[in-house]
């Protein structure tokens, strides 16, 4: 698969994941919270999107790469074990208003994760 390819299809997928991560506002918090909460959470994606863009003609350093790879596998597990673990294997004693159930949000955001991490090993 063509690098330049490959490096555009991860910017654009970088590109939806930031936006749907500073889009994730839930309205039970204060504005404070929420703002933190959306920086902190959006920040080393938004910069791994602008070091992607900065590179987006030549091979990725060691560093971006490395980057790339730690935060959106880390995000992934998160994802695994926050949704998808206990979608899987629901656990009985858990009231009904508090399981997890997939919506359309989501289910972009992990595929989108999932396709990042499989076109990081062809980005190289």
């Amino acid at each position: 698969m063509n690098g330049v390819v490959v490096r555009d299809l991860l910017l654009a997928l970088q590109g939806l994941q930031v936006a749907l991560l500073a889009m994730d506002i839930r309205a039970q918090n204060t504005l404070r919270h929420m703002v933190t909460v959306t920086v902190v959470q959006t920040l080393p994606f938004a910069f791994g999107l602008v070091c992607s863009a900065f590179f987006r003609y030549t091979p990725y350093p060691g560093w971006l790469y490395a980057w790339l790879w730690i935060s959106y596998g880390a995000l992934f597990l998160g994802q695994v074990q926050a949704w998808w673990i206990p979608f899987l294997i629901p656990v009985r004693a858990r009231p009904a208003r508090t399981r997890v159930t997939p919506n359309t949000p989501h289910l972009i955001l992990h595929t989108a994760t999932f396709v990042t991490l499989i076109l990081l090993v062809f980005a190289r």
